[in-house]
């Protein structure tokens, strides 16, 4: 399709404003699947230089012709709002000062956070932002995650070529915290952060426009590893980062559980927040356990009970109003050694617990496997 003057020079203003160089037009034509010396054969009226063209008759052209407008981005980004919610049952524990501090710095100071499954470590930084009142941009990582979808590429709206930011790019331009959740699972591709990493911003080189970092971005990384893989095969999938990839990670923070008291109010808050009122049975979970993570530690068993996996009972609690069908339920994830081992420890630290019978378990595995 053949585009008029008047319709390139207004499109090329919505970008880039009334002044243009030789880069913005070629950015431009890569948009819109145009040629260069075609484009700039049709504006040749407007050129004041070598590589340079000022567009400054919009006005008169707006009100002469009636020209479509650009395409638009696909979301705008001043009409989101990136600033986590609250969360009202939160309970500060670990690392979570000094993760406060860093992002509270408006420093960049790239930051990996590495511990086992279900141990807060999203949570830690989601609610730091969410208490400064900072944006964070969560980005969760597979082995399938690229460039495309870290930097931004082309994407069809309308039934135009347009350049959508990715996650990252967004993150620069806003100022906000980029959070690459589960960052072991990436493949090499992730070294496309690298000079981003380095707080140097990214060059866009689909689009020829390069784009600096605003104050108060920063990176943070959370991992089930240390980037050297999972020899034991809990984290299946996650890979051995590039060495120059955790290097551009000054400081790491080893997340741990919270300690039983620590848990306590954590489970007593989310239960207080789901209108079940059971403090005892709060502290009997936490127990449980801990004595379940010191064995485990201690190379006795091969399983753990995660922080997470205590709230997951909680709020089967309070749909089932059964205790001993809410912690059936969520260790039926576990072989039957295990979860057998786990009931039955929980039976000695609860007096008042009911061990589910043989049949009443294989109902709820039934019912868990049908799920």
């Amino acid at each position: 399709m053949s585009l008029s003057a008047d319709y390139i020079v207004t499109s090329l203003q919505e970008l880039y404003g009334e002044s243009v160089t030789g880069s913005d037009i070629r950015g431009w034509c890569a948009m819109n699947g145009s040629n260069y010396q075609t484009v700039t054969n049709k504006i040749s009226d407007y050129k004041v230089g070598r590589g340079k063209w000022n567009l400054t008759v919009r006005e008169q052209m707006e009100q002469t012709y009636q020209v479509p407008p650009a395409p638009p981005a696909i979301i705008p980004a001043q009409e989101q709002n990136f600033i986590p919610d609250k969360d009202d049952t939160f309970v500060k524990f670990g690392n979570f000062g000094d993760l406060k501090k860093i992002i509270q710095s408006n420093l960049f100071y790239p930051t990996f956070i590495t511990g086992l499954s279900g141990n807060g470590k999203t949570l830690s930084v989601e609610q730091a932002c969410a208490q400064l009142g900072r944006e964070l941009i969560r980005v969760n990582i597979t082995i399938e995650t690229d460039e495309d979808d870290l930097i931004g590429g082309f994407r069809l709206v309308g039934g135009a070529t347009v350049w959508h930011n990715g996650p990252v790019t967004e993150a620069l331009q806003r100022g906000a915290i980029l959070l690459l959740d589960e960052v072991d699972l990436a493949s090499n591709k992730i070294l496309c952060l690298q000079s981003i990493l380095e707080g140097k911003g990214v060059f866009l080189k689909k689009i020829g426009k390069y784009v600096k970092p605003t104050k108060g971005f920063n990176v943070f990384a959370t991992a089930n590893t240390k980037g050297k893989g999972s020899d034991d095969g809990r984290f299946i999938g996650t890979n051995v980062l590039n060495e120059a990839f955790l290097e551009r990670f000054p400081v790491t923070f080893e997340q741990s559980y919270p300690t039983p008291a620590t848990e306590q109010k954590i489970l007593e808050g989310i239960a207080l927040d789901l209108g079940v009122e059971d403090r005892d049975f709060c502290k009997r979970l936490c127990d449980w356990s801990d004595v379940i993570r010191k064995t485990f530690y201690d190379g006795g068993i091969d399983e753990i009970i995660s922080t997470r996996r205590l709230v997951h009972i909680i709020r089967a609690y309070a749909i089932f109003k059964d205790k001993a069908k809410a912690i059936q339920v969520c260790v039926n994830r576990f072989d039957d050694e295990t979860k057998q081992a786990f009931l039955e420890l929980y039976d000695k630290i609860d007096v008042d617990f009911v061990m589910p019978t043989e049949d009443q378990q294989k109902e709820s595995l039934d019912a868990h496997n049908f799920s």
